[in-house]
């Protein structure tokens, strides 16, 4: 019987970890680009907002923060899993895989906010056009950095 070496068995753990860092690198690179949107940094205000049922004038920063950070480092592991099972379909790791992964994160990332949390909040409806554009891109972003960062991760681990 062959034996399966320790690296083999500790591949998926070390992958999922790689998506957190990346999450994090991601994050950060997305703060850039938010910072520059006219209503790019209104996210995570909506999303503190709707958590506490506040109009996102009102909503605590702190709570704004820390949603934002928490959701963008655990996207990371997400977009791991979402690759795991995109390469499964498709037969092994490729760059249609990558790709596919993306796509699909990508549609969750803009459809969960623009779908659930943008029409719970309470921002005027002249700014939603706005924010669903700007967090489109905010989004666009944070992938350009994740998914090459896991990609090359991928192939170190």
């Amino acid at each position: 019987m062959e034996s399966v070496p320790l690296v083999t068995t500790l591949t998926v753990s070390l992958r999922f970890v790689l998506g957190v860092v990346a999450g994090v690198v991601a994050t950060v690179a997305m703060d850039l680009v938010m910072a520059r949107l006219p209503e790019g940094e209104t996210p995570p205000f909506i999303a503190s907002g709707v958590l506490t049922d506040s109009a996102p004038q009102n909503a605590p920063g702190r709570l704004a923060s820390v949603v934002h950070y928490i959701a963008g480092w655990l996207t990371g592991p997400l977009f791991v899993w979402v690759l795991f099972t995109s390469e499964g379909l498709l037969g092994g790791p490729s760059i249609l895989a990558a790709v596919l992964a993306a796509v699909v994160l990508y549609t969750l990332m803009v459809v969960f906010f623009v779908i659930v949390v943008l029409p719970r909040s309470r921002l005027p409806s002249a700014r939603i056009a706005n924010v669903r554009r700007d967090w489109a891109i905010s989004a666009a972003a944070y992938l350009l950095v994740l998914v090459p960062l896991v990609a090359l991760g991928f192939r170190l681990v």
